[in-house]
């Protein structure tokens, strides 16, 4: 049997995908009342004309005589053995590289192919077409899908040009008939060997035609013998040996056509003396053969052939050898099942034993089995098929799609057990199996499936079957159901109920502001899982954040989605309110303050006025503190936020009214000139009111000292004359700006004093950088401008200078890569200064620049120079110990120190040796008195600078010497103040800047060490005595919540006291605080019946009291069982138990369903007070007589009449006399033989395998 996959272009795609659109039979039609009659529902076929036609009578179409025309078209079929395909990966036939190689060659050449693969995995490809398509497309064929071998044949270098033909034509055609590539060297190429790719047949076919070519143009002696082709063997011998013996003994070329070419013609070339020998010896082998020689037919299927030829014909050649008998096969493309043997009848009878033998060598069997059960008997990943491979790794195991057989090959004992094992497996699969199939509209396919496969897996699970829906390619509405047959009934069964609901369904789309979208989900969908949970019926669709839509797509039950669309809203609502935003400008330095100790500040506000409160970074120059929540919520955090700054500042606020068409000019382009005043007044805080507000209040805050200097800018920039604002149209270097300005703003102050106009320059975020801005009464503007223009005219005027400077200043200005001259470039118009080189002995400095720029130079030179010689050096004796705390983190506090009083520090090289000969540790700072301090060269700081500088540096590194000081801390409070692995004490150290020692536990001090700067010491002190004070109170807290009871309730009553899931015991606990925990069931030591209650004394009363109340409420219940039909079970308790649940609501009862599999599958328990019992038990009973009243679109009857079958109208045996066919009757339906059934004689006949 062989799996066929007919390749056309216009079905390519439908063959990779497996899958095609199949047109789905047995639907009901579409008027059920109507019945075909016979001839309608079984046409009859043409038929021929009879030979005796009356010449009256018109010809029929199928009869009449069609003169015959030669066909244009031709077929050829040729086969490609296993071990000579390339792609021979099997998995998907018809998918792979194969069909996309025949689909490229169809389309190349226009050819149609055809593909199909044998028992033995060979490939028999036919290719219909013209000739030249054929052809080409048959070498195309070959090329790509078989394995290809190389040869060479040598011929003379003079007949190449007679294989090549005229313009290469005899060579086109050559490769084309032999389906291989054949190269010839170039004619400046010594070599004579023609090389020849191709397949094994196609080589030998090539070597031989070249061969002819050659030997027609060759001068020597060239015979033609014709021969008849079933003597070929033996004058070749077995495996050519015979041929190739006479050959060589002869000195002759003796070419014989292979099998597969259809040619009588042996040709032997050569000398002639050679090739006359060669042809005497070749006819006696004939002559003899041809006397000896007898032939005997047999007959062997047609299947079992290939195992006589063997691979590569290698079988056929081992007959010949071992009994020199040759064997003629019938071509593989014949329909013919005859064997020749030929040979000498004292031979023939081994030989046909040997034939036989091979052919019985290997049996095929096919079992009969549903095509749907195939993958349950290869099992899941092939463990069933796998352990019978195993067991019999000679039998290969074939499943063909679609159709109802599985094909055995192998060993005849081994097929026989195989089949056996398979048939037991089909037989038991058929007892336990079944499959229905049901229609769905492919648009309710998702749904069914479930986001990630719940629903589909959750039917599967539950009912123990297997749905197959297909694939959205497929476009069919078929879904497969297989498994237990009660099983699918019940699974098909809520597969309909699921679409049904699907089909009442309604979808609403939301439009959501995509900014919202993440909110209204939450952190890991927390948030919109609590709306799911609060409307399971409604499916909730959010866009994908790429594709920036607002639309949230609500599907499910009409009343649901209107409920969730109104509970979204209000949701959208609350968050539109929630997202209001104010920016409040806090001065830099109190942020920290605002924020608090360990966040406690912010984040009581945050909770307080619930508004998210968002601050600048460490290292941002940004002062706004951003709150967003609801209006008057960011107000008053707002409010709480300024008052902590006026708490901690001497701050002044208040309101200036300004015309609000005059705001604008006084912010200034992109705000630089509100800038500026803040800038010019310490830095106040100038706000104007939002834009299009129409308030002319603009709040001024700020330090007390600068807050009536601020005021009195914004006035006078608002009553001064008519101000214009003005850009200066010529662009100044950015190097000249620090000159303009000048060293602490002096030269641009003197501009502002002698104009009165104010000159901005950008900052460093502006796009303009060149462009500079003056503000101001339009006198004072022009006039600054000419200032301006004038120090820049200056400084375009190139000058050189001079002055001596002492040779042993040098080295101060040159070195640090030297910063001092990058500095005084920067400061001074970008001013050159020149030292000579080292070992110069000049003392000439040049200074070439701006006029002003050099002079500037010069005296901020000589400035330094003054400085250099009157610094001095002082020491300062610290303990060595102490320098790395001193300097810092990376040195941070030395640098501030250098930077803040103008002085060098230099710290003494390390003395590692002297550390253990220090003196004892000193506290507070202050001598021991027992060891006097004696300073060490180690020990000693060295200060330069001038005097003054230099003893306020002192005093500043003296104060950075840390001091150590005890608190008393209970030993018992030591691992809690620690935390976990450390975090409690190291979050105190970073937080105080301080080193805090906690004593080993074991020598059980009540004293913790905390080591410092003073301040931070002090700082720490306090922190660590508040810490005690809480965890004392959280002692004397757990001290009051460990009081506990015990009651003692009957086990019976403990599930219900906890309640499904916990929820009842989870509300005690919730209610009351306590901590309640029942006896472990497992546990035979503990009373069963003793629950304990811990927690405060008055919580743990109240919680007892509940808990006894439920008791009693729980011994008034009653249970009472009720009978109701099995088959009404699942509409009462309706989809995911909905149902059922809201019965046990409406009626406060509980109510339990049998398990499957029980021995009263009909019983129903109803538990609760006794007047609910019964009404429950009334509605119950009413519910089933209405669903069993409701036949089949209420429960699942399987009982009904017989199906009414498949009717036709005018059957030949509704006619007179004859009687419609007994289907039990084995005479008109005989019943099929299988191979467990004991051998008996048929009316069919034998059996076939």
């Amino acid at each position: 049997m062989s799996s066929v996959a007919v390749l056309t272009p216009e079905s390519f795609a439908e063959h990779r995908s497996g899958l095609k659109d199949q047109e789905i039979t047995g639907c009901v039609p579409e008027d059920e009342a109507y019945i075909p009659t016979y001839l309608e529902a079984f046409p009859p076929l043409p038929e021929k004309g009879a030979p005796g036609e009356k010449a009256g009578e018109p010809a029929s179409a199928w009869g009449s005589k069609i003169r015959p025309i030669k066909a244009s078209v031709i077929t050829q079929v040729f086969h490609v053995p296993l071990e000579e395909r390339r792609y021979k990966d099997n998995s998907q036939f018809g998918e792979g590289e194969e069909a996309k190689v025949c689909l490229d060659i169809m389309q190349r050449t226009g050819a149609h192919i055809e593909l199909s693969l044998a028992k033995d995995q060979g490939l028999s490809i036919m290719v219909t077409g013209k000739l030249d398509s054929v052809m080409k497309a048959r070498k195309e064929i070959v090329a790509r899908l078989q394995t290809q071998a190389s040869a060479t044949v040598a011929i003379p270098k003079e007949h190449h040009r007679f294989v090549i033909g005229k313009n290469g034509e005899k060579l086109q055609e050559l490769e084309l008939k032999t389906a291989t590539k054949i190269a010839i060297p170039r004619p400046d190429d010594p070599s004579a060997n023609i090389r020849i790719t191709g397949t094994k047949e196609g080589i030998e076919k090539a070597r031989h035609e070249i061969l002819l070519i050659s030997a027609e143009q060759d001068k020597r002696a060239v015979e033609r013998l014709s021969l008849e082709k079933a003597f070929h063997p033996f004058i070749a011998g077995a495996h050519n040996r015979l041929v190739q013996e006479l050959s060589q003994e002869t000195g002759a070329r003796i070419s014989i056509p292979p099998p597969s070419l259809p040619k009588d013609e042996i040709v032997i070339t050569g000398e002639k003396e050679a090739v006359a020998l060669a042809l005497s010896r070749i006819r006696a082998i004939y002559d003899d053969k041809k006397r000896k020689t007898t032939t005997i037919s047999v007959e062997v299927k047609k299947s079992q052939h290939k195992y006589i030829i063997g691979p590569k014909g290698n079988t056929l050649q081992e007959i010949l050898e071992a009994t020199g008998v040759s064997v003629e096969m019938p071509p593989l493309d014949s329909g013919s099942e005859t064997i020749i043997l030929r040979g000498e009848p004292d031979k023939l009878g081994p030989a046909l034993t040997q034939v036989y033998a091979k052919a019985k060598s290997v049996m095929v069997v096919e079992v009969t089995a549903p095509a749907w059960l195939h993958r349950f008997i290869i099992g899941k990943k092939g463990q069933n098929i796998g352990r019978i491979t195993q067991q019999l790794p000679r039998v290969h195991i074939e499943f063909t799609d679609g159709e109802e057989r599985i094909s055995l090959e192998g060993p005849t004992e081994e097929v026989e057990q195989a089949q056996a094992q398979i048939q037991e497996i089909i037989k038991d699969l058929l007892v336990r199996m079944d499959y229905t199939e049901v229609i769905i509209d492919q648009r309710f396919h998702r749904h069914l499936i479930g986001k990630n496969g719940a629903n589909i897996n959750r039917i599967k699970e539950q009912y123990k079957v297997s749905v197959r829906i297909p694939q959205d390619s497929e476009r069919s509405g078929l879904v497969r159901i297989e498994g237990d047959p009660k099983g699918v009934q019940l699974a098909r069964r809520e597969l309909i109920e699921m679409v049904q609901r699907m089909e009442n369904e309604r979808t609403k789309d939301l439009i959501v502001e995509q900014k919202f979208h993440r909110t209204i989900i939450g952190q890991k969908g927390e948030k919109i899982k609590e709306v799911r949970d609060k409307f399971p019926e409604v499916i909730i669709n959010f866009p994908d954040p790429s594709q920036k839509s607002d639309i949230v797509q609500l599907r499910g039950p009409k009343n649901e989605v209107e409920k969730c669309a109104k509970f979204l809203q209000k949701i959208i609502a609350d968050l539109i309110e929630n997202s209001f935003s104010l920016s409040v400008p806090i001065f830099k330095q109190f942020h920290k303050n605002i924020i608090g100790k360990g966040g406690a500040n912010i984040k009581k506000i945050r909770e307080e006025t619930n508004t998210k409160i968002d601050l600048p970074t460490e290292n941002s120059n940004s002062e706004m503190i951003v709150i967003t929540g609801k209006k008057s919520n960011c107000e008053a955090a707002r409010d709480r936020i300024l008052a902590i700054q006026r708490e901690l500042a001497n701050i002044k606020e208040t309101e200036v009214t300004i015309p609000a068409k005059l705001h604008n000019s006084l912010i200034g382009s992109k705000g630089c000139l509100v800038r500026s005043i803040m800038e010019d007044c310490g830095g106040v805080h100038i706000h104007f009111p939002s834009e299009g507000s129409g308030s002319d209040k603009v709040t001024i805050r700020g330090p007390v000292e600068w807050f009536l200097v601020s005021r009195s800018g914004c006035t006078e920039e608002v009553t001064g004359n008519k101000s214009t604002t003005l850009q200066l149209s010529f662009r100044p270097n950015q190097s000249t700006y620090k000159f303009l300005i000048g060293r602490g703003g002096a030269n641009i102050r003197r501009v502002r004093d002698r104009t009165g106009a104010r000159i901005i320059f950008p900052s460093p975020d502006d796009t303009e950088q060149e462009l500079i801005t003056i503000v101001g009464k339009e006198e004072a503007v022009r006039q600054a401008q000419k200032e301006l223009e004038s120090l820049v005219k200056n400084l375009d005027d190139v000058v050189e200078d001079s002055m001596v400077v002492d040779v042993r200043h040098h080295r101060h200005f040159v070195c640090r890569r030297g910063q001092v001259l990058r500095e005084l470039a920067e400061e001074y118009g970008g001013v050159a200064v020149s030292f000579p080189r080292t070992g110069a002995n000049s003392q000439r400095v040049t200074l070439k620049g701006a006029k002003d720029c050099v002079e500037a130079a010069k005296k901020r030179i000589q400035e330094i120079i003054e400085d250099l010689e009157s610094q001095v050096s002082v020491e300062v004796a610290i303990p060595q110990r102490y320098h790395r705390a001193i300097m810092g983190p990376k040195g941070c506090r030395i640098q501030h120190i250098t930077r803040e009083h103008e002085v060098q520090i230099k710290f003494p090289e390390r003395d590692d040796s002297a550390s253990g000969q220090e003196a004892s540790p000193q506290e507070n700072g202050e001598v021991s008195p027992e060891a006097e301090f004696v300073p060490r060269k180690c020990d000693i700081i060295t200060i330069s600078g001038r005097a003054e500088k230099c003893e306020q540096a002192k005093a500043a590194l003296l104060a950075l010497v840390p001091i150590t000081e005890d608190v008393e801390v209970s030993y018992e409070l030591h691992r809690y103040i620690i935390g976990q692995k450390g975090s409690g004490i190291r979050k105190m150290m970073e937080e105080y800047e301080v080193n805090i020692w906690v004593p080993q536990p074991e020598k059980q001090l009540d004293v913790i060490k905390v080591t410092g700067l003073v301040a931070n010491v002090e700082r720490a002190k306090q922190g660590l005595l508040e810490r005690v004070k809480e965890l004392q109170a959280e002692q004397e807290d757990r001290a009051l919540r460990s009081f506990k009871v015990t009651m003692s309730v009957d086990p019976k009553f403990h599930p219900k006291i906890i309640g499904r899931k916990g929820a009842v015991i989870s509300q005690i606990r919730k209610d009351h605080d306590v901590s309640i925990q029942f006896p472990d069931k497992g546990d035979e030591q503990q009373v069963c019946d003793l629950i304990v209650i811990s927690g405060y004394e008055r919580n743990v009363e109240e919680a007892r009291q509940a808990i006894q109340q439920l008791v009693a409420e729980l011994q008034e219940m009653v249970s009472q069982d009720v009978h109701l039909d099995p088959r009404t079970h699942a509409r009462i308790i309706g989809a995911r138990g909905k149902a059922i649940r809201k019965l046990m609501e409406e009626f406060k009862v509980d109510i339990r369903f049998p398990q499957p599999g029980s021995d009263e599958p009909d019983k129903v328990t109803v538990t609760g007070l006794p007047e609910t019992v019964d009404n429950a038990i009334d509605h119950l009973l009413n519910l089933e007589e209405e669903y069993v009243r409701g036949g089949a679109g209420g429960v699942d009857d399987s009982s009904g009449g017989p199906a009414k079958g498949f009717v036709v109208r005018d059957a030949p045996w509704n006619a007179a006399g004859n009687k419609a066919p007994d289907m039990s009757s084995a005479e008109d339906f005989p019943t099929f033989g299988t191979g467990v059934a004991p051998k008996q004689a048929s009316a069919w006949g034998p059996k076939k395998f």
